[in-house]
């Protein structure tokens, strides 16, 4: 499932334009982004929680030279941690 069918989805169960629903859709992303830009947690009860962790910097290797190690920086990542529903439905 992609964006447009996701809106096609949310617009026939809400009984709203697809318009509506591409703008609700995209409020929440936004809402998401930025929740997590700031450094906070967002939780969904039943569904999941989305948040940053920090993933230390650490050695690598070269994939095009297997021989030769680079560094590679530490960075911020967004996780999604699922919701005990979530689990349930989809097992």
């Amino acid at each position: 499932m992609n964006k447009a069918d996701l809106i096609d989805v949310v617009a026939s169960e809400t009984g709203s334009t697809k318009v509506d629903a591409a703008k609700a859709l995209d409020a929440v992303v936004n809402a998401v982004t930025g929740a997590l830009a700031k450094g906070d947690s967002v939780s969904l009860v039943g569904f999941g929680t989305f948040s940053v962790r920090q993933r230390a910097a650490r050695e690598g290797i070269n994939p095009q030279n297997p021989s030769q190690k680079i560094q590679i920086p530490a960075a911020t990542v967004p996780v999604f941690k699922a919701g005990k529903a979530l689990k349930a439905s989809v097992n």
